[in-house]
């Protein structure tokens, strides 16, 4: 169990696991997880963080086949910029490991922004806390239990 899970399972949130054998050799962790569950990859999001010019954390889930935009990811956030966020740093504050770090169940509460392209479909995947798991929900339920703001912060 992750605490990804262990959070969604407390809230009685509607969603399904799905676990693959992790390549360790993978080059893309999301890709990775959308060729070996058979999904489409618009479908599947990674969870990247970012850092303000104040230091800031701040979560972005965007889709495995684009890219964070991190000058739209700053006005969502309405700060003046953002650059991607040291690795230890995002470790240190998520309680997870890079390639599995979830939006949900993170051990300090940060700001989080989901890329307006998750809304329309009915479920989406995000890694549920260690690399070869997922986690389908709805976006919705997503943002609810991160308290998420959806904005187009994704790049293609």
């Amino acid at each position: 169990m992750t605490p990804a899970l262990d959070l969604l399972k407390k809230v009685r949130a509607e969603h399904r696991i799905h676990s693959y054998e992790h390549d360790p050799k993978a080059a893309s962790y999301g890709l990775e997880a959308a060729e070996k569950l058979s999904l489409d990859p618009a479908r599947v999001f990674k969870t990247l963080l970012a850092s303000s010019e104040k230091a800031e954390l701040l979560v972005a889930v965007v889709p495995v086949v684009g890219s964070l935009d991190l000058k739209a990811l700053a006005h969502a956030a309405g700060v003046k910029k953002v650059e991607m966020a040291d690795p230890a740093a995002a470790q240190r504050s998520t309680g997870y490991l890079l390639g599995g770090i979830s939006p949900l169940g993170q051990k300090k509460r940060l700001r989080t922004f989901i890329d307006v392209s998750a809304q329309p479909f009915a479920t989406i995947f995000v890694s549920a806390g260690r690399r070869g798991l997922e986690v389908e929900l709805a976006a919705a339920v997503l943002a609810e239990h991160t308290q998420a703001t959806f904005a187009p912060i994704g790049r293609a």
